[in-house]
């Protein structure tokens, strides 16, 4: 397998590891410390391998290379291979990885358990498949 296969191989497992921890609701995410922080560290694995895979697909087409990861999203975009929409959210995925990782002032643990809930795996997922390529 190449450098793209095994970073792919890399999401997935964090993902599913992820889905297999994440509590059912909010109340019992915010309440578990344990599951919270596991699930925050998830996120930042699964964001950091996103951003990784991101530089692979921009060396593999052999586009410019980004001044920094957040950067990267919008190489890619300019390259087509992800759209609007999809850049903006990694965008902001990567932004949350900040926030979580660096402690900047307070998180939201809402708007983190519905990013972790309802959009990172969609999102992640997508651009897996478009990066893969």
């Amino acid at each position: 397998m190449g450098r793209i296969e095994d970073k792919i191989s890399e999401i997935n497992r964090y993902l599913r590891e992820l889905e297999s921890i994440l509590p059912p609701g909010f109340e019992e995410y915010q309440s578990n410390l344990e599951k919270k922080a596991a699930c925050e560290r998830y996120v930042e694995k699964i964001v950091e391998a996103a951003t990784d895979l991101a530089f692979l697909a921009i060396k593999n087409r052999k586009l410019r290379m980004p001044d920094d990861d957040i950067d990267a999203f919008n190489v890619l975009l300019d390259g087509k291979i992800i759209d609007d929409g999809l850049a903006a959210r990694l965008k902001n995925a990567k932004g949350m990885r900040n926030i979580i990782s660096h402690q900047y002032g307070n998180i939201d643990d809402e708007i983190v358990f519905e990013a972790i809930d309802k959009e990172l795996s969609r999102d992640i997922k997508e651009f897996v498949k478009k990066a893969g390529r």
